[in-house]
C-alpha cells in the first residue's frame, strides 16, 4: 500500500532535500505560511500506480524570500524512498509541479508565464535590466511623437476650420445661371428651414482697387449690415478701427491694407470691372473711405477681400435689386450638408447650396493626406521599437537557456514557455506606451514655451508668422488617434516576443543541461 510520507519542515525551493532528521521547531501563527505541493506520478508501468498523487504539506520560512522552481527529479529508488512506496515502481518519472506565492506571505496568483516574466524584467543585482529600459524608451520615444504629431496636425485642421467659419457662413445658396432676383422670398424661405440659425444676402466680385500709385484686385464683398452679424464673425475682428459699411465706408483685410499703406480714415478708389465689358460706356471709380482693418487669420482673406455695403457693390455691379448668393449660418456645421439637402428641397431645382466644406474640400483633402503621411513615417519608429523589444527578448533567451530547459526537461507546457515572452513583450509595450502618451501630452501643453525657447536660444523659427500667421502651435489631442497609436504599438511590441518565444519553444532540454 502506498502511504503518504511525513515531510519535516527542512523542505526548501529549488528542489526537495532533506535538511536533517528533526523537524525544525514550528512557527507561530502570523508567521506560518503553509503551502501545497502537488506531487504528479506519470508514466507509471502497473496501473494500479498510475495518476496517484501526494499532497505534501509543509512549513517554509518565512523571512526567506527567494523563489526556485520547486521541481526535483531523482533515480525511482531515491524518490519511491521519499514518497513512501514500498517497492519503486518500474520506469517512473516525477514532476513536482507547484503552486508557489509572491513571497512566503501570501498564496500566488499570478499565472506561472507571467510570475516568470515580472521576474526577468528585473534583474536580482539592479532595479531594471538596461536592455529593458532601452526597448522601453524607443518605444516611449515612437508613441511620444506619433502623439506630438498627430496632435499638431489636428489642431490645424481645427485652426483652418475656424478661420473659415469666421469669414464664411455653413451654406451658401446660389441660383443656377445668375443672380437671386427675389432675395426677399429666398431669405424667408430659407429661415423656415429647421436647423438655420441666420440668412444673409451679399454681393461679390473682383474689383481694381487703388491706392496713390498702388493697385491690387481684391474680392469686393457688398453686404446688409442689418443680418451680416448672424452670419459673420468679421465684425469680432477688427483689428483697427470699427466694422462701419454705411456711408461709402467699407472695412478691408490687414494684410491688403499692408500692401497699399492704408490707414483707417484713408481714401481708396474702387474701379468695376464693367467698364471693361462696355466700352461704349464710361464709368468712373467709386470712392470709399476706410471705417476698419480686419484680421481672421487667414492670408486668403486677409488679403483678398474689400467690404462694403450691398447697395455700393450693386452699383459696381449694375444690378438693381438681385443679389449674387445667400449666406446660411446653421446650429450645427457638422450638419451643413443635411441642411443645404434641405434648403434646395425648400427654394426648387434652379437652386443650389453648397456647405463650407464643399467650397474648402481642396483645402481639408491636403490637411489629410498630410495627416496620414505623416502617421505612416513615423509608424516606422514603433517597428523599430518593436525591433529593439525582439533583441532585447532574444538575450533574455540566450541568459536563460539553462532555466528553459530545466523546465521543458520537467514537463512545463510550450504554452507556458511562450507565455513567458509574449507576456515579456506586451509589458515592455505597455510601460513604452503609457509613458509615451504621458510624454507627448506633457510637450503638448509646454509647446509654445519650447518654440519660444529655440526661437531665442538658437534663433530658429519653426513657423514663420509671415507664412502661417500663427503667434501659437495650434493643438487638438483626439481621444481616437490615442487609441489607434496605442493599439498599434501594442500590437507590434506583443508579436516581436514571437521570434524569441518560438525559439525557446523549440529548445533541447539535452544541450541546454548537458554541462550541469
Amino acid at each position: 500500500m502506498w502511504r503518504q510520507p511525513a515531510v519535516p519542515a527542512g523542505l526548501v525551493c529549488g528542489g526537495l532535500r532533506w535538511a536533517g532528521r528533526k523537524p525544525a521547531p514550528p512557527f507561530s501563527r502570523a508567521e506560518k505560511t503553509t503551502h501545497d505541493f502537488t506531487l504528479l506520478w506519470a508514466g507509471l508501468s502497473s496501473p494500479a500506480t498510475r495518476h496517484r498523487k501526494a499532497t505534501i504539506h509543509t512549513q517554509l520560512d518565512p523571512t526567506k524570500k527567494s523563489w526556485g522552481a520547486y521541481f526535483y527529479s531523482r533515480p525511482r529508488q531515491h524518490a519511491a524512498r521519499l514518497a513512501g512506496a514500498e517497492r519503486p515502481p518500474s520506469k517512473t518519472r516525477f514532476c513536482f509541479a507547484f503552486r508557489a506565492g509572491l513571497g512566503y506571505k501570501r498564496r500566488m496568483s499570478l499565472p506561472f508565464s507571467l510570475f516568470l516574466a515580472l521576474k526577468y524584467l528585473k534583474p536580482k543585482r539592479t532595479f531594471m535590466s538596461v536592455i529593458t529600459v532601452i526597448s522601453v524608451v524607443g518605444v516611449l520615444l515612437g508613441v511620444a511623437v506619433l502623439v506630438i504629431v498627430l496632435s499638431v496636425m489636428n489642431g490645424f485642421d481645427e485652426m483652418w476650420r475656424e478661420k473659415i467659419l469666421n469669414f464664411n457662413a455653413h451654406v451658401t445658396v446660389t441660383k443656377f445661371g445668375g443672380e437671386i432676383e427675389d432675395p426677399a422670398d429666398a431669405l424667408e424661405r430659407i429661415r423656415q428651414v429647421p436647423g438655420v440659425t441666420g440668412a444673409a444676402p451679399y454681393v461679390q466680385g473682383l474689383v481694381f482697387l487703388q491706392f496713390h500709385n498702388r493697385i491690387q484686385t481684391p474680392l469686393v464683398r457688398g453686404i446688409d449690415p442689418r443680418h451680416e452679424r448672424t452670419v459673420s464673425r468679421i465684425p469680432d475682428h477688427m483689428r483697427h478701427g470699427v466694422f462701419a459699411v454705411e456711408d461709402d465706408q467699407a472695412v478691408l483685410g490687414a494684410d491688403l491694407a499692408g500692401r497699399l499703406g492704408l490707414r483707417v480714415g484713408d481714401k481708396v478708389l474702387v474701379h468695376s470691372p464693367q467698364s471693361l465689358t462696355k466700352p461704349d460706356e464710361l464709368r468712373l471709380p467709386e470712392e470709399l473711405k476706410i471705417a476698419g482693418i480686419f484680421e481672421v487669420g487667414m492670408w486668403e482673406f486677409d488679403s483678398g477681400f474689400l467690404i462694403t455695403s450691398l447697395g455700393k457693390a450693386r452699383e459696381l455691379y449694375g444690378l438693381n435689386r438681385g443679389v449674387h448668393a445667400v449666406q446660411v449660418m446653421t446650429r450645427d456645421p457638422d450638419r451643413a450638408g443635411e441642411i443645404a439637402r434641405a434648403i434646395e428641397a425648400a427654394l426648387g431645382a434652379e437652386f443650389e447650396a453648397r456647405t463650407w466644406m464643399d467650397l474648402n474640400r481642396q483645402l481639408f483633402s491636403a490637411l489629410r493626406v498630410e495627416k496620414n503621411m505623416m502617421f505612416f513615417l513615423l509608424f516606422f519608429i514603433a517597428v523599430v521599437a518593436g525591433f529593439c523589444i525582439a533583441c532585447t527578448l532574444i538575450t533574455v533567451a540566450v541568459q536563460k537557456t539553462r532555466e528553459i530547459g530545466l523546465m521543458k526537461a520537467v514537463g512545463v507546457p510550450t504554452g507556458s514557455i511562450l507565455g513567458i515572452f509574449f507576456w515579456q513583450s506586451w509589458i515592455e509595450g505597455l510601460l513604452g506606451s503609457g509613458l509615451g502618451v504621458g510624454t507627448g501630452l506633457l510637450v503638448l501643453k509646454y509647446r509654445n514655451d519650447l518654440m519660444h525657447w529655440l526661437a531665442e536660444t538658437f534663433h530658429l523659427e519653426l513657423f514663420p508668422k509671415e507664412l502661417y500667421h500663427l503667434s501659437e502651435i495650434p493643438s487638438q489631442v483626439m481621444t481616437s488617434d490615442l487609441l489607434i497609436v496605442t493599439s498599434i504599438v501594442m500590437l507590434i511590441c506583443t508579436l516581436a516576443g514571437a521570434i524569441p518565444a518560438w525559439r525557446a519553444a523549440r529548445l533541447d532540454p539535452v544541450p541546454a543541461l548537458r554541462y550541469e
